[in-house]
């Protein structure tokens, strides 16, 4: 074992709590990767990996047990908005009853830190200025119900029993580690990059779902934020709650927004090729405009996102999807 901080990381195989991996590794961190590799990818992992499930509680008290854990980052969540509304029972057992169940396993080891993914989700179907944290919370998909359900378990375990909790509300994860590697790799891909350029490669068909919203070209506007990005803010985040921070829920994004059309046009740019695409009707639970206002993570987290404009966006993003997905011959 080593005497660097052990830090739980679920979903750790996943996107975004890979890329969290590698920044608490540099940071001088030992990651304990928890996951059940239903979404996950095992070689994303370098480090310890316990396979489990959150709703699991003897695996969970085994993984803390075994690897010492100070503290915990908590990704492992279903995540596609589309899906909660179809099948909303999915959403509430694993992601609240899962935080549950690894709240419990928490207190019972003595761990009392948790830097939690949350999302811009919370917010529902906002207007269109940047979002500051204490906009009226009310979600219209289950998948943002969900994470604030789990904010408001974890703003009670702070008052009742001491936990130090941030919860993290980002906005749309996007891009790659530019060192290669990792990246956006998921079996039914639903978020706009990835997609669209798996649609360039000719892997899947594109569709812009809806072109009639209340925005300059009609389509919606949200908030990209690179996931290496998100990663540093976590570190950051979980440094703070080493040094007494009660933690609090904070806004993960750049302020800026960018339509589905903006998207299309800046890949065109990066890869002198015109993404195909056809227009469906907007999906339910799909808000207009989603962005965020970070200037409270800048104050408190000293949060500057630094890969997060649109061609570093773009550009990693397309490095990594041209070694995960090799173009098929036509």
């Amino acid at each position: 074992m080593t005497d660097r901080p052990t830090v739980l990381v679920t979903g750790g195989a996943g996107y975004i709590g890979s890329h969290a991996c590698r920044a608490l590794t540099a940071a001088g961190y030992q990651p304990v990767v928890y996951d059940n590799l239903s979404t996950g990818h095992r070689s994303f992992v370098s480090g310890p990996l316990v396979t489990g499930d959150l709703l699991d509680g003897a695996a969970l008290a085994r993984a803390f047990a075994d690897h010492k854990i100070t503290a915990v980052m908590h990704f492992a969540a279903a995540s596609l908005v589309g899906e909660s509304m179809t099948d909303p029972q999915k959403y509430y057992i694993n992601n609240v009853q899962g935080t549950l169940s690894l709240l419990q396993a928490m207190r019972n080891a003595g761990c009392h830190r948790i830097v939690f993914s949350s999302t811009g989700a919370v917010y529902g179907n906002a207007d269109s200025k940047a979002l500051p944290e204490d906009f009226p919370c009310a979600p219209i998909n289950p998948y943002g119900a969900s994470k604030l359900m789990i904010e408001r378990m974890l703003a009670d375990y702070r008052t009742a029993y001491g936990f130090g909790a941030f919860c993290l509300r980002y906005f749309n994860a996007s891009g790659a580690d530019p060192a290669g590697g990792i990246g956006e790799l998921r079996d039914n891909e639903t978020h706009l990059i990835p997609r669209a350029m798996m649609a360039l490669q000719g892997h899947v068909d594109f569709a812009v779902f809806g072109d009639d919203y209340d925005t300059p070209d009609g389509t919606a506007i949200r908030d990209y934020i690179h996931v290496t990005d998100l990663a540093a803010a976590h570190v950051a985040a979980l440094k703070l709650l080493e040094q007494g921070h009660a933690g609090g829920s904070f806004n993960l994004g750049t302020g800026s927004g960018f339509s589905v059309r903006e998207i299309l046009d800046a890949i065109k740019k990066e890869t002198g090729r015109e993404v195909p695409h056809t227009v469906k009707p907007r999906r339910a639970g799909d808000p207009t405009f989603l962005v965020a206002d970070p200037s409270a993570a800048r104050k408190v987290l000293n949060f500057v996102p630094r890969h997060s404009d649109l061609p570093t966006v773009v550009r990693t993003a397309w490095a990594w999807h041209q070694k995960a997905h090799p173009f098929r011959p036509r």
